[in-house]
């Protein structure tokens, strides 16, 4: 192929490349921008657990708390970390469990607070001098170190033959007392003979 054939040819083709060009141009220009994804706008996760199971062991070597959750971040910089789908259960001496499950949970330092909300449920099992007992409410409040859990949220009590609802409570999870703070309601159902 001649010079002069190659000049013809390559003169051919530069509209149809200026076209292209012309055309990217456009539809650049004319594109949506895409909407961002959420960014998490604290400064990082340093650790992230998927589907774990923790126990800590009393001085006896028996296990005393346990915790699970779908997942787990944690953020250095505040030191707290974030559980989807926490399950806290911890056992009485005597072996009775008491579980609370949530949406999400919260736990601040080294477990000196943890934080219970969106949908939150505690399940205290039976025992032969207790009915099972089940509280439901929106939001607790841990202090693992005092054994104390709060709420100024209203609370449902409900067990064999009770229902309770009320707005704030304190539940002292080591003697198993509760006090109920406002707005005390509660209903008996007599068992059936």
């Amino acid at each position: 192929m001649s010079v002069a054939a190659r000049a013809r040819y390559w003169l051919l083709l530069l509209p149809l490349v200026g076209l292209l060009g012309m055309t990217y141009w456009l539809n650049m220009q004319t594109q949506n921008e895409l909407p961002k994804a959420k960014i998490d706008t604290r400064l990082g996760i340093d650790a992230l657990m998927e589907n774990f199971s923790a126990t800590k062991m009393d001085a006896q070597g028996k296990p005393h708390f346990i915790m699970s959750a779908k997942q787990l971040h944690h953020y250095p910089e505040d030191d707290s970390t974030t559980l989807d789908g926490p399950v806290l259960t911890t056992l009485s001496n005597e072996g009775i469990a008491m579980h609370a499950t949530a949406k999400q949970g919260k736990i601040i330092g080294k477990g000196e607070e943890v934080i219970l909300n969106d949908q939150v449920e505690m399940l205290r099992d039976a025992s032969a001098q207790q009915d099972k007992l089940t509280l439901q409410t929106e939001y607790l409040h841990m202090l693992p170190h005092q054994n104390l859990i709060t709420t100024d949220r209203p609370v449902m009590l409900t067990d064999a033959h009770t229902t309770v609802h009320a707005v704030g409570m304190e539940m002292d999870y080591k003697l198993r007392t509760f006090k109920l703070l406002s707005r005390v309601r509660s209903e008996y159902v007599p068992a059936k003979k």
